[in-house]
């Protein structure tokens, strides 16, 4: 475990993908012309420029130098708004590693890492190990950078590292604090990118997806995507019901919940996870010494939470206070195993014994190029959020009353979830919430100890995609499910490569023993900037 400053950065892995500034033509983007009053008079007004960013013609290139001359990339042209597509535009970074047999090969297979604001652009080189030779046979894999991402045009707030850090507890002498600071976080977003801010929500990003499939002369997309890829997924079988093929989607948001329920259900899914994991250490008492009851061990915890807001406990030389531990235990307690080590590990410190060294190496956050600036993944982030719905609240006091709530309800981190968030000041996005209810073929995959999207979430995109099916690994735990070595591997792989979804729901468990991710560990050969697994994003 960490201070609250790094407690999600390392001792739980978030590390977050810092990318590039909003260029001035985005940040400025004028008001194009007024959209058609009608329908119809949208449709033809829109449909011959439309037609131009659909018939680009991409000039791939060699990614990088050092990389696999397979891996190669582009930049296409999308419309900033939608409804005015001969205004401003954007740039979109795409990628591709072609199909490995030219006579089986069935068609191109989108990538998303999760976020929002996650890059995908490298997706079809580290995800290349991941996925089966037959699956590779039939798919481009082809990546990108989603809009305001990366080597896209990127957003960018301006915010510095302390305006960035926006798991903050509920205190009644923080408050108001908290308050400004929410209200800096969209003031200063606003200033930097102006109207441009309404235009970067997961709608446009799905058309984004559309125009990548005309662009690359397919009828259909298939696509893989995880945690906040998933909402972007379902949102794209909404608007493109017809060009959907076979969308795998993993570990799932609920469409009903955006964003700030996502939020809540952190806290909420944090207790039963927090009451499996005391169990599980308290039958193991011998080996941790947290106490021989769930009792005792849930008593050894919030004693060293009581005793760390007395005075910070110092672990690995961080002075850890007592939100510091219920922030870190939030991630932490879905891996039960870590869990129980860090745990002891903080009560060997607190009671002045050199505490055991740590069994897993804290990440390092990746070498990040001098042009990119370290918020463009909060910026994107919030700007996706915050856009989305208007379903947040926008007075400071209902933030507060629900703190206060949610503290009591979810003691480990109930009143983070609820504290306020930057939504409250934010300008409405340009579209309402995209209503998530259709019959497209799918398949949803989920963990049954996630941190990020617990279980509950899954469910939620199961019922509202009538025509998929779902597959729940019981047991299985950490954000993430496809190519990390789970019993869910060999049901994704058929239907992505023969189109034939499960005839019902399933459930099924990783034998023991073998490989399968935790929430507290990078996988072999995947960058530590994936939002997969970090605390702070889905």
């Amino acid at each position: 475990m960490r201070n609250r400053r790094t407690a999600s950065v390392v001792a739980l892995g978030a590390i977050a993908t810092l990318l590039p500034a909003l260029t001035p033509a985005v940040a400025s983007a004028a008001a194009g012309p007024a959209s058609p009053a009608t329908p119809l008079a949208a449709a033809a007004a829109t449909a011959a420029p439309l037609a131009r960013f659909e018939h680009q013609k991409p000039r791939w290139t060699r990614c990088e130098a050092e990389g696999p001359a397979s891996y190669e990339c582009a930049t296409i042209k999308v419309p900033l708004d939608y409804a005015r597509p001969g205004g401003r535009t954007l740039d979109l970074a795409i990628s591709r590693v072609k199909a490995t047999s030219a006579k089986d090969r069935r068609g191109v297979l989108l990538l998303n890492p999760g976020g929002p604001g996650g890059p995908g652009l490298d997706m079809p080189v580290w995800m290349g190990p991941m996925l089966a030779d037959d699956l590779k046979k039939r798919y481009d894999l082809i990546g990108f950078d989603p809009r305001g991402v990366g080597r896209s045009t990127p957003l960018t707030c301006d915010l510095n590292q302390q305006e960035s850090n926006w798991q903050r507890p509920y205190k009644a002498a923080t408050f108001t604090k908290d308050v400004q600071w929410a209200r800096t976080v969209a003031e200063k977003c606003r200033a930097r990118n102006g109207s441009a801010l309404a235009h970067m929500g997961t709608r446009n990003t799905a058309r984004d997806m559309d125009v990548i499939r005309a662009v690359l002369g397919e009828r259909k997309i298939s696509y893989l995507g995880y945690s906040y890829g998933t909402y972007l997924g379902a949102v794209y079988t909404q608007l493109f019901p017809k060009r959907a093929d076979r969308f795998v989607l993993d570990s799932a948001v609920d469409p009903a919940r955006i964003w700030r329920g996502m939020i809540q259900i952190w806290g909420e899914g944090a207790e039963p996870a927090f009451a499996r994991w005391t169990a599980w250490a308290a039958e193991r008492n011998a080996t941790y010494g947290l106490g021989a009851t769930p009792a005792q061990v849930g008593a050894t915890f919030w004693g060293l939470v009581a005793q760390a807001d007395r005075k910070p406990i110092e672990l690995d030389g961080f002075p850890m206070t007592g939100d510091d531990i219920r922030l870190a235990a939030r991630g932490l307690v879905f891996d039960v195993e870590y869990a129980s080590q860090e745990t002891a590990r903080l009560k060997a410190a607190a009671e002045g014994r050199t505490p055991a060294p740590a069994r897993r190496a804290a990440p390092s956050a990746p070498a990040t190029p001098p042009e990119v600036p370290a918020d463009n993944m909060d910026a994107v982030f919030w700007s996706v959020v915050c856009s989305d719905t208007r379903a947040w609240p926008k007075d400071p006091e209902q933030y507060r009353r629900d703190a206060v709530r949610d503290k009591v309800r979810y003691p480990l981190y109930g009143d983070f979830a609820s504290n306020i968030k930057p939504c409250a000041f934010w300008s409405p996005g340009a579209e309402p919430a995209t209503v998530v209810n259709n019959s497209v073929h799918a398949l949803v995959l989920q963990n049954e100890w996630d941190s990020q999207t617990p279980l509950a979430s899954g469910q939620g995109l199961r019922r509202a995609l009538k025509g998929a099916k779902m597959v729940t690994v019981l047991g299985g735990q950490g954000h993430g499910v496809y190519g990390f070595g789970s019993c869910a591997d060999a049901t994704a792989t058929s239907y992505l490569v023969t189109g034939r979804l499960p005839a019902k729901d399933l459930t099924c468990r990783t034998p023991a023993g073998q490989a399968q991710r935790s929430d507290g560990r990078t996988l072999p050969g995947i960058p530590e900037r994936l939002p997969i697994g970090g605390t702070d994003r889905f």
